[in-house]
C-alpha cells in the first residue's frame, strides 16, 4: 500500500471487485497509482474534503477493474483504422469494396499503395473473395492490398502482384498458399498466410501515419474501459519493443502493454537481456508466441519442430502462447506442452490462443497439463453465423468452449484479437453470456457462463494468463489503480443490454485518462 496521501476518491459507486471478499464495495481511494482502500458504506469524511484529493460522486454507476485484453494486435489494428474500411458493417458486396477503394485512390498521391481492411467474404452478397480483376476494374494503375478480417488472407490487384514478384511460376511459400486460376495457373490475387511476406514488399506506414493510427487505437481503448493489453503478434522483435517504447514515451498509448516475443526472435530478446515478466520502459515482457496453422492441410510447424520450440522457450524461462484454431492444431499444441512435463514445476503458465475447436478429450488434457486458454468470445458475436453455416456439424459442438473448460478446471482468459474482431470487450462479455451471433442465432448455449464469470474472464483471468494477477485484474488494496466506470451493472441487467453499456470514466495507473 502506498504511504502517499490519496489523490483520487470514487464514491457513491457500485464496485464489482472480482475478489471473494468483499465482492462488492461502495468507494475506492487511489494513491500513487495504486488502490489505497476499498470500502463499503460512506467514505471517511476527511477524504471528501481533503485538499489535493479529487472526489468523484459516481452517482450509482458501476466500477470494475479495467478491462485487460489478453490477445490483440496493436499495430495491425492501428493500420486497419487508417485503411479503407471494408468490414461487414461498411460494405455488403464486392462492388461496395471496389467503390470504397476507388474513392480512396482518387485522393491519395499517384503511385501510393491503396490499403483496404476488414472484408469478410461470408457476409458479402457474392459470398466470395474479391480477386485481382475486381480490384483492377476500380484501381488499375496503382497497387492495392486488401486484408481479410482474419488477417490470414490478402487480395492484391495486378499492379501489386507485379511489385510483390508473384507470377504464375512463383512457388508457394512453405506455410502459405497463392491461389491460382485452374485454367491458366495465373495468380487470382488471393494469398493465404502470406502477411509476413507482404510486409516485406508493401511500404510500411510512415512514422507519422503509425502515430496517428495508434492515437486512434488509444482513444478506442480508453473509451471502452481497456486499461491494459497483451500484444500477441508473432513477429515481435526487440526493435518492435523499442517502437512501443517510443509510442508510449510520446503519450500516444495509455494502457499498459505486455509484448509477447515472437518465438523465432526469442534468441534476440535473450541476447538483449530480456526475461519473461521483466518490466522495462513501462512495459512487460510476455510469453513466446508460436504460430501453429493448418493452412497447408497439416500442422505447420511439424510436431517435432513445435516440441523443440516449446522446450527451448521453457528452458529460457518463457512460457509459450501457441496460436491453435483447428482441433488438430489444438491437439498438437497440447501434446507439445504436455511432453514438456515441467511447466508447473518451472512456475510457467503455458497457454493456447483461440483453442477454437476443443473436443472433450482435449479439454481433459488441457486441465491435466495446467494449460491456460485465451479465447475470443467476441468471435461468437461477430462470426457466429459463419460458423453455423460452414463448420462441419460434427465439429460445431467443439466451438469456443468456455463453460465446459471452466468446469474441468481450465483457466480461461479473454481477448479481442483485434483487428480480427472489434476491440470492444463488452462484445465478448455479451457473447460469453448469451452465446449469440450478431443476427441473434445461438451457438452452443450450454457453453454459456454468467455475467460475473464473463467479467472475470476479461479482467482477472486475462491478467492471470500472463501471471500478472498480483498487479491487476481486480479492485483490491495494493493493486494498480486501473479502473473503468460503467453506466450500468452488466451483472444485474437483461443480458441483451450488455452491449449497450457505456464507459463513463477510465482510470489507468491512478490517472483519469478518459471521461465520457
Amino acid at each position: 500500500m502506498s504511504s502517499q496521501p490519496p489523490s483520487l476518491l470514487l464514491y457513491n459507486v457500485n464496485v464489482i471487485t472480482i475478489e471473494p471478499s468483499p465482492p462488492r464495495a461502495s468507494w475506492v481511494s487511489v494513491s500513487d497509482g495504486t488502490i489505497a482502500e476499498v470500502g463499503r458504506g460512506d467514505p471517511p469524511r476527511e477524504l471528501l474534503g481533503r485538499q489535493g484529493v479529487r472526489a468523484v460522486d459516481c452517482e450509482g454507476g458501476t466500477l470494475i477493474p479495467g478491462f485487460h485484453d489478453a490477445h490483440c494486435h496493436v499495430l495491425a489494428t492501428a493500420s486497419a483504422l487508417l485503411a479503407v474500411d471494408c468490414s461487414p458493417g461498411a460494405v455488403s458486396s464486392v462492388v461496395d469494396i471496389g467503390e470504397r477503394l476507388r474513392q480512396r485512390a482518387a485522393v491519395v498521391p499517384p503511385g501510393a499503395w491503396i490499403r483496404g481492411a476488414g472484408y469478410n467474404e461470408f457476409y458479402l452478397r457474392e459470398r466470395r473473395h474479391p480477386d485481382r480483376h475486381d480490384l483492377d476494374a476500380v484501381v488499375p494503375d496503382r497497387p492495392v492490398r486488401l486484408a481479410h478480417r482474419s488477417g490470414h488472407a490478402h487480395v492484391l490487384n495486378t499492379r501489386a502482384l507485379e511489385l510483390a514478384g508473384i507470377r504464375a511460376d512463383t512457388a508457394d511459400p512453405v506455410d502459405g498458399v497463392i491461389e491460382r486460376d485452374p485454367a491458366t495457373g495465373e495468380p487470382t490475387g488471393l494469398l493465404l498466410e502470406m502477411g509476413g511476406y507482404l510486409d516485406g514488399v508493401v511500404p510500411p506506414l510512415t512514422r507519422e501515419e503509425l502515430y496517428e493510427g495508434v492515437r486512434l487505437f488509444n482513444v478506442q481503448c480508453l473509451s471502452m474501459g481497456i486499461t491494459s493489453l497483451q500484444d500477441a503478434t508473432h513477429t515481435n522483435t526487440p526493435e518492435r519493443w523499442r517502437l512501443f517504447k517510443d509510442i508510449r514515451e510520446r503519450g500516444l498509448l495509455a494502457p499498459d502493454v505486455t509484448l509477447m516475443a515472437g518465438a523465432v526472435h526469442l534468441p534476440e530478446f535473450l541476447r538483449e537481456g530480456f526475461a519473461f515478466g521483466h518490466e522495462r520502459d513501462g512495459m512487460s515482457m510476455g510469453a513466446a508466441k508460436i504460430m501453429l496453422t493448418m493452412t497447408t492441410g497439416s500442422p505447420t510447424p511439424s510436431m517435432e519442430e513445435l516440441a523443440l520450440t516449446v522446450e527451448r522457450a521453457a528452458r529460457s524461462g518463457f512460457p509459450v502462447a501457441i496460436h491453435a484454431v483447428e482441433a488438430e492444431a489444438v491437439e498438437a499444441a497440447v501434446e507439445a506442452i504436455c511432453r514438456l512435463g515441467q511447466g508447473r514445476a518451472a512456475g510457467l503458465r503455458h497457454r493456447i490462443e483461440h483453442c477454437s475447436e476443443c473436443p472433450p478429450w482435449l479439454a481433459d488434457r488441457l486441465a491435466g497439463c495446467g494449460i491456460t486458454v485465451v479465447t475470443q468470445p467476441g468471435f461468437i458475436y461477430h462470426h457466429g453465423d459463419r460458423y453455423l453455416a460452414e463448420v462441419d456439424e460434427q465439429r460445431q459442438p467443439w466451438l469456443y468452449a468456455i463453460g465446459s473448460l471452466r468446469a474441468r478446471g481450465v483457466r480461461v482468459g479473454a481477448g479481442s484479437d483485434a483487428p480480427v474482431a472489434a476491440l470492444n470487450p463488452l462484445d465478448g462479455v455479451y457473447a460469453a453470456v448469451t452465446r449469440k451471433s450478431s443476427s441473434g442465432a445461438t451457438l452452443l448455449p450450454n457453453e454459456a457462463v454468467d455475467a460475473n464469470t464473463a467479467l472475470r474472464m476479461h479482467t482477472l483471468d486475462s491478467a492471470c494468463a500472463s501471471m500478472q494477477e498480483h498487479v491487476r485484474g481486480s479492485v483490491a488494496t495494493g493493486k494498480r489503480a486501473d479502473l473503468a466506470l460503467l453506466d450500468r451493472d452488466p451483472t444485474a441487467i437483461d443480458p441483451e443490454e450488455i452491449r449497450e453499456t457505456k464507459t463513463l470514466m477510465t482510470v489507468v495507473g491512478g490517472r483519469v485518462e478518459w471521461e465520457g
